[in-house]
């Protein structure tokens, strides 16, 4: 059987490679000059393979359309990429998180070992070719279409295609979405294109903090995102976050967008101000721990004036703003503050505050939300329910997960399911 795969990222390469080991005659279409290009950055650029979680436990971890990949997760595991990789020579460590990582911290490594494999299963790979249609005869795969490196219009025949050619995210790297116009011409219904895993942005004077505390990254902290309108509780986490020029950023922060992005009328609640981020900048203290901790700063540094009493509570870069938002006096000596005023020095530190106006363009998300929907594929196989020979894998499927190894772990294993023989 001749299979073409169009995409040359982890899903279109796991495809390629388990279509091969079937014994097909496989041709891999990528319109870049390379492979992998998105994949050399993730995980700023040290690849967050997968993650350590059971498989049981990755369904939760997957927003959107979670239980759609039941089936292909049980096909290709954690384990099986790790293995795979292992093979190869890449060898992972865990990080926090269940995070996986090359011991290496470089995602070339992980390339590598997919195009060794490629190269070993012999894999017909063709660079610089843009796919621009798929051609049907009688509701079955017949010719890919694609333009060559030289610019010449090509066709071949084939049995089936695997279209892997990602969402629309990270656009530079050769997401432009072609795969969605490809599949929405032969009958696929593409659901709504959003950013997911995208920074979040901010207004008026929380965009004046943000600013003034860009370059800030706080590490284990605790957020709340907060529908202020119902007094409600969207998303809450644990972890890393940083400040940007725009608004807020980092892996906890991202996770909290795939989760907004999905609420009931966000837009209009953006748009009224009433998401607010809560951030506790001391999760491990109670609010009584947190006094009694600033009272024995206090009394250690009795004599000094308020702005220069929080060096050992705080980053230098919080002092400042945490100072202004209190609204008690910097000059005062701390001796001086009350009762009151150290209380409302405690509730800023746990309930740091940030109004939320929005999302960071689709360019900037980690991964596209929306694609190809899950109605028209078969969960079992990945194969369109429209037409015989056509399959789906990676991110052009509307599934999309948080951050922490999942997406690209949806990328294998869809891949690999693609890739198989059975249909």
């Amino acid at each position: 059987m001749k299979v073409v795969v169009v995409g040359g990222g982890p899903a279109g390469m796991m495809a390629a490679i388990t279509a091969s080991e079937n014994g097909n005659e496989v041709y891999l279409l990528e319109k870049n000059n390379k492979l992998g290009k998105k994949l050399l950055i993730t995980g700023k650029g040290r690849c967050n393979i997968t993650s350590s979680l059971d498989m049981k436990e990755f369904i939760s971890n997957v927003p959107g359309n979670g239980k759609f990949l039941y089936s292909v997760f049980d096909n290709y595991t954690n384990i099986d990429i790790i293995n795979f990789l292992k093979k190869h020579g890449v060898n992972v460590k865990e990080e926090r998180g269940n995070r996986i990582f090359p011991i290496s911290d470089k995602s070339i490594d992980v390339l590598k070992a997919f195009e060794d494999e490629l190269k070993n299963k012999h894999v017909k790979i063709k660079f610089n070719s843009k796919v621009t249609n798929i051609e049907i005869e009688e509701d079955k795969v017949k010719f890919v279409q694609y333009i060559d490196e030289n610019g010449e219009n090509k066709k071949i025949k084939t049995d089936k295609v695997i279209l892997a050619t990602g969402g629309k995210t990270y656009s530079m790297t050769g997401s432009t979405g072609d795969g969605y116009e490809i599949a929405q011409k032969l009958g696929h219904t593409i659901t709504e294109i959003k950013p997911s895993l995208v920074p979040l942005t901010s207004s008026g004077t929380s965009l004046n903090v943000c600013k003034e505390l860009q370059g800030l990254s706080l590490k284990n902290v605790g957020i709340k995102i907060i529908d202020t309108s119902k007094n409600k509780v969207i998303y809450e986490d644990f972890g890393e976050m940083l400040f940007t020029h725009f608004g807020v950023s980092g892996p906890i922060i991202l996770s909290a967008s795939a989760h907004l992005l999905r609420y009931k009328n966000i837009n209009t609640l953006l748009k009224e101000q009433n998401i607010k981020l809560v951030i506790d900048l001391k999760p491990a203290l109670s609010i009584e721990k947190l006094d009694l901790r600033i009272q024995r700063d206090f009394l250690e540094e009795k004599n000094k004036e308020y702005k220069n009493s929080l060096n050992n509570l705080l980053p230098q870069k919080l002092i400042k703003p945490v100072i202004r938002i209190s609204e008690i006096n910097a000059d005062k000596k701390v001796n001086e503050i009350t009762r009151e005023e150290r209380i409302k020095i405690v509730s800023l530190l746990k309930k740091f505050t940030i109004t939320i106006s929005g999302f960071r363009p689709i360019e900037e998300g980690i991964v596209t939300s929306g694609g190809i929907s899950t109605k028209e594929i078969n969960p079992k196989t990945m194969e369109s329910k429209l037409i015989k020979g056509l399959f789906f894998a990676g991110e052009i499927i509307d599934v999309d997960a948080y951050t922490g190894g999942f997406n690209l772990q949806i990328a294998y294993s869809t891949g690999y399911t693609a890739g198989r023989n059975e249909y």
